[in-house]
């Protein structure tokens, strides 16, 4: 057995900006709502308290002429006396009843006081669907005097619902100016950090405005330069240990070069092979941070993926190339170049050949596609493999000649070229390595 909930349950919006919103409108909508209440009620107070007084003293002064004129002048004067909300009948009026609600008590004790002693008034409530009374007195002379009361609500200006709603609508302008000030750094400062590149110059947070955006701009500014720094630090350590380490490598190779023939000499060879490749890798790497020292270029990207793949298959490498575009790209032809060997010779390593194809949208985006058949790359790690140093433990390990820096060396040229490098894995098997250039 289920209780029941409501089927569209009220839930808070899940932006800041939204919730301010409706905190700071709902918040001004009720004090606005109370202040004018309050000044409401006032003005029904004193427009109560004059009228009930100007209604004590009309009625004492129309009595006094009624009973001073000849009973066959009464009639014409009748007609003067009204005043609207009640008027003078010659005659005993409606029967009624006494019970009457705290209004129609106050009405009646103002005409029963303006009646005073010489003239005794009974008043009385006439059943009905709008609020109706009737008082009644005997003049001087004996006849029969009815004040008929009809009382109508305090009136209100025409305009007034206009003014209401112009204010309403100028809370509402005010409230979400007030927030969008107030959040709009909160959105430029989670935006920076969202796309937060220590390789790119992009532009700094803006350190002008209140005190508090000013401070937290600046401190992220220092962050950023901060990060920045470090990853230039650990760079520049990488290339100068990966340098350093080359001509210790070059002797050991030459010393074990000149030693006799033997079977661990061709296994010390293939290792310092190896840890130079290794080498090479490193300092390939670390210059690839700084891809964006070269100048752009305007370049014709058929051609150029062109040569490239001719260069290929002058050597009896399996690469083929499809595709073709006109319009000319700006770029860094010598980082451009490093991405696609460093792809392509994964292609060729892992899938024995290269399918290259290029294509752009309507936009002027340019993709070119290197495509192999090899095994591909599990789909929970076709993020970690562009991360450098990072190997598969199956096929795609050292021993079949990886080092876990191509396509990191790739990715990071690519974003510091502004292109983007995505990996999919292909129906029927092998990898798509998508290079994105805007």
């Amino acid at each position: 057995m289920s209780i029941a909930g409501s089927p569209h349950p009220w839930r808070w919006p899940r932006t800041l900006g939204a919730r301010l919103f409706l905190i700071l409108l709902a918040g001004l909508i009720l004090a606005h709502a109370l202040s004018f209440s309050a000044l409401f009620l006032e003005r029904y107070m004193a427009t109560r308290n004059v009228m009930l007084n100007t209604l004590e003293s009309d009625v004492a002064t129309s009595i006094a002429i009624l009973d001073r004129l000849p009973a066959n002048e009464r009639a014409n004067w009748l007609d003067r006396l009204d005043r609207g909300t009640y008027r003078f009948e010659l005659g005993t009026g409606l029967p009624g009843v006494p019970d009457m609600s705290k209004r129609g008590a106050e009405i009646a004790a103002k005409i029963e006081a303006a009646g005073g002693q010489r003239f005794p008034i009974h008043v009385e409530s006439i059943p009905g669907d709008a609020m109706r009374l009737q008082a009644h007195l005997t003049l001087s002379d004996g006849a029969p005097l009815t004040i008929d009361v009809q009382p109508a609500a305090m009136p209100l200006a025409d305009w007034l619902p206009y003014v209401l709603v112009a204010q309403l609508l100028l809370l509402v302008l005010c409230t979400w100016f007030a927030v969008r000030q107030a959040i709009r750094p909160l959105v430029d400062l989670a935006h920076a950090a969202d796309t937060l590149d220590p390789n790119k110059k992009a532009p700094r947070l803006n350190e002008s405005g209140p005190s508090e955006v000013a401070y937290a701009a600046t401190a992220f500014n220092a962050m950023r330069d901060r990060i920045a720094h470090y990853l230039e630090e650990r760079v520049q350590i990488l290339a100068a240990i990966s340098h350093d380490l080359q001509t210790p490598i070059t002797r050991m190779k030459l010393r074990a070069e000149v030693g006799e023939d033997s079977a661990e000499k061709d296994k010390l060879i293939q290792d310092l092979t190896e840890i130079e490749r290794l080498v090479h890798e490193g300092v390939a790497y670390a210059r690839s941070a700084h891809g964006d020292a070269e100048k752009s270029s305007r370049i014709d990207i058929t051609s150029f993926m062109e040569s490239l793949v001719y260069d290929y298959q002058d050597t009896g490498k399996a690469v083929t190339i499809e595709g073709k575009i006109l319009a000319p790209v700006e770029t860094r032809p010598h980082a451009l170049r490093r991405i696609f060997t460093n792809l392509i010779d994964n292609a060729l390593k892992f899938g024995g050949s290269a399918e290259v194809y290029l294509e752009s949208d309507k936009n002027g985006q340019v993709t070119v596609k290197i495509m192999d058949r090899g095994p591909g790359i599990p789909e929970d790690h076709l993020e970690a493999v562009l991360q450098p140093f990072f190997r598969l433990e199956q096929s795609r390990n050292r021993g079949t000649g990886g080092t876990g820096l191509g396509l990191a060396i790739a990715h990071q040229l690519a974003l510091a070229i502004g292109a983007s490098l995505q990996l999919r894995n292909r129906a029927g098997g092998g990898l798509s390595a998508e290079v994105t250039i805007r």
